[in-house]
């Protein structure tokens, strides 16, 4: 088991992509307020994530590998929409930031997490990191999956 720790910003229009950026596509198995059950292609491969409530910026997280063509056939059974979006990843500040430029429905919504060791970790937010939303649930993919952002009455456009 895995903890993850991961803080999540609003990305400013001043900041460009550096380098190719990696294509992922994830949907939904299960989303209730206690766990969800997350299928995703990234790039080549694919994965199955459980991860179990948030509370604060930390929650369990367990990651398999899974053969791409089951993946892409799981993304079938998915509840409501896939998330589509391209990661770039940049290192600032000794950690990598990795941030998501969303498509499709999601667009054009920009994220960055940043994921600590610890919840207390101390680190540098570049220039380009505006508003935290990592409390905020409507930024969670699963939630994005079922209320697309192009579709929110007010859009947050840094």
């Amino acid at each position: 088991m895995a903890k993850e720790i991961e803080r999540k910003f609003l990305v400013k229009k001043s900041w460009q992509p550096k380098g190719k950026g990696e294509k992922i596509a994830q949907g939904y198995l299960c989303d209730d307020e206690n766990k969800t059950v997350r299928v995703r292609i990234k790039g080549e491969r694919g994965y199955l994530t459980v991860k179990s409530r948030t509370e604060g910026i930390s929650r369990n997280e367990f990651e398999y590998e899974i053969p791409v063509e089951d993946a892409q056939k799981i993304l079938l059974l998915c509840n409501k929409g896939v998330v589509e979006k391209t990661r770039y990843v940049e290192n600032f500040g000794g950690f990598d930031w990795e941030i998501d430029v969303f498509a499709g429905a999601n667009s054009p919504l920009v994220l960055a997490e940043i994921e600590l060791p610890n919840e207390d970790t101390k680190f540098q937010k570049p220039d380009w990191a505006g508003e935290e939303v990592s409390l905020d649930s409507r930024y969670f993919n699963s939630y994005l999956s079922k209320h697309p952002y192009n579709k929110w009455e007010n859009m947050e456009i840094i």
